[in-house]
């Protein structure tokens, strides 16, 4: 028995690099931003340049599009897909909004303790951002949308709670640090949220990794302009058209645009919207 009760006060393994259980293991990921900060990158790299790529056509049409547009305005691309595409925008809103919480979470954001106060905190801490989700979300695409997207980021939010306040993840602290205590020693979940809890990580994961990847290369791909398509007068030379921009920006009067008529960036003037954004078939039509 006192052997017993010397290996009990042992502090648990710190997790280095290949050590540490799968929870610890989790926890790291948690703390680094997890998969989901990787795939945002990656995402933010190379759907603009799909989108670009198959919209306009690639090599010196990319080019042109870009000093049209001043490299300063490339964000745009990726802003304009997110704003026009409900699916897109609001499963990215859910995305981000769970990777965010689940690195504060690993920095120690959730409040422990059975307060009303602690509970108070808790309560402000996973609703708060779903609902501004929500709320943006509801603003571009409807109040069915907000609300879908607010409940999944909510939703997404728990299994996280559930799992530092049990102990089977722990914030991140420093080696020097105590390590040991951080959950709530009477907090007791029922069975059912704890599976859940399991399931929420694979439902995030499947989120991140699988769904909105799949839904940013299809709005890339999808044949529709990422701003608005307008129909100007264009004067070339002695000649004046009125031919369809894919706007790029306003320069006076004026817009500067990609003309999909004569596949080069042109000045148009007098020009008013046009309702349809298509400029060509989806990828998986042509």
């Amino acid at each position: 028995m006192r052997e017993a009760h010397t290996e009990a006060k042992h502090p648990e393994p710190t997790s280095g690099a290949g050590s540490g259980t799968p929870r610890q293991q989790l926890k790291e990921t948690d703390r680094k931003g997890g998969p989901g900060h990787t795939v945002l990158v990656a995402l933010a790299i190379a759907v603009p340049v799909t989108k670009l790529a198959y919209t306009v056509g690639g090599g010196n049409a990319i080019r042109d599009v870009l000093v049209g547009m001043e490299p300063a305005n490339w964000p745009g691309i990726l802003v304009g897909m997110v704003i026009t595409d409900p699916l897109l925008g609001s499963v990215l809103a859910v995305v981000v909004s769970r990777v965010v919480f689940a690195l504060f979470a690993a920095r120690g954001a959730v409040p422990l303790g059975t307060g009303v106060a602690r509970a108070a905190q808790r309560a402000a801490l996973t609703l708060v951002n779903p609902i501004a989700m929500g709320v943006i979300d509801a603003c571009f695409f409807g109040p069915w949308w907000g609300l879908a997207t607010g409940l999944a980021a909510f939703a997404l939010r728990q299994g996280v709670v559930v799992e530092y306040r049990t102990g089977r993840r722990r914030p991140h602290r420093r080696r020097d640090q105590d390590r040991t205590g951080h959950h709530d020693p009477g907090y007791r979940p029922p069975a059912w949220l704890r599976r859940a809890a399991g399931i929420e990580q694979w439902a995030a994961l499947g989120l991140t990794v699988v769904v909105l990847p799949v839904l940013a290369f299809v709005s890339a791909l999808n044949g529709q302009s990422w701003t608005s398509v307008v129909e100007c007068q264009v004067t070339d030379g002695a000649r004046t058209e009125s031919d369809r921009l894919i706007e790029l920006g306003r320069k006076g009067n004026g817009v500067v645009g990609w003309n999909l008529d004569t596949e080069q960036v042109s000045n148009g003037l007098g020009c008013t919207s046009d309702e349809s954004r298509y400029v060509r078939e989806p990828w998986w039509r042509s």
